[in-house]
């Protein structure tokens, strides 16, 4: 992989398309909603841009469970050393090995393609 700067462009597409809310208000929305958040923060998809830390909206279902295919790919994707700024870029971008979808797009397809595609894009 030959990582390369993230335009602020890029993650304003991001946080108006999915939204981006801050851990802490992640942290408090799941404190709400359980009573233990705990071993859900250790699996979330975070962010850094510049001081702060962010958590994609794409990887929560509606009532702020995590969406289950994004988290089968993200931990594939710390497996393969992925950074989690450049696994939030990728699961939004178009994508050859998936016939220009972007993986956010096929989220109810499955993780199967989806991490072949993962496993492909490592190695650019």
């Amino acid at each position: 992989m030959n990582p390369q700067p993230i335009s602020d462009r890029t993650w304003a597409a991001i946080r108006t398309e999915f939204t981006l809310p801050t851990l802490a208000q992640v942290r408090r929305r799941l404190a709400e909603l359980m009573e233990d958040p705990e071993p859900v923060m250790r699996q979330l998809v975070r962010v850094f841009i510049d001081d702060g830390t962010f958590c994609p909206g794409f990887q929560f279902l509606p009532g702020g469970q995590l969406q289950p295919t994004v988290t089968a790919l993200f931990q594939r994707a710390m497996k393969l050393q992925i950074p989690h700024n450049y696994f939030t870029v990728w699961m939004v971008t178009p994508s050859r090995d998936l016939a220009g979808t972007s993986p956010v797009d096929l989220l109810k397809s499955g993780p199967a393609p989806l991490l072949r595609a993962l496993e492909s894009y490592r190695w650019r």
